[in-house]
């Protein structure tokens, strides 16, 4: 696949994570399109393949992190916050145990 390609499926996949990971939230999902917009654009005349495979990898991993750590809450209330996790989230939760476990 070509380096264009590759650049705009990157793009994409940012924007689509922005979307998921920010649904509901205007003011983040502009904050995340702009952020995104302008780090593409600030370095769309990169012409050195190094460059470019390192701002890629960069891009894969904000996309990861984003998608992987990044979990919406809401002030409902003075002493309230609503966490509103995504099902991907919380395929592999696991429940804390806060008594420890006897070895026997």
């Amino acid at each position: 696949m070509g380096t264009r390609l590759k650049v705009l499926r990157v793009f994409k996949d940012l924007h689509r994570t922005r979307r998921d990971v920010f649904r509901d939230d205007n003011r983040a999902l502009t904050a995340a399109r702009v952020k995104i917009n302008e780090e593409f654009k600030k370095n769309k005349n990169e012409t050195s393949d190094d460059n470019i495979k390192e701002m890629l990898k960069m891009a894969r991993a904000v996309e990861t992190i984003l998608r992987e750590s990044v979990i919406q809450a809401e002030h409902v209330d003075e002493n309230k916050i609503v966490l509103r996790p995504r099902k991907s989230l919380l395929l592999e939760n696991v429940p804390y145990c806060d008594a420890p476990s006897k070895k026997t």
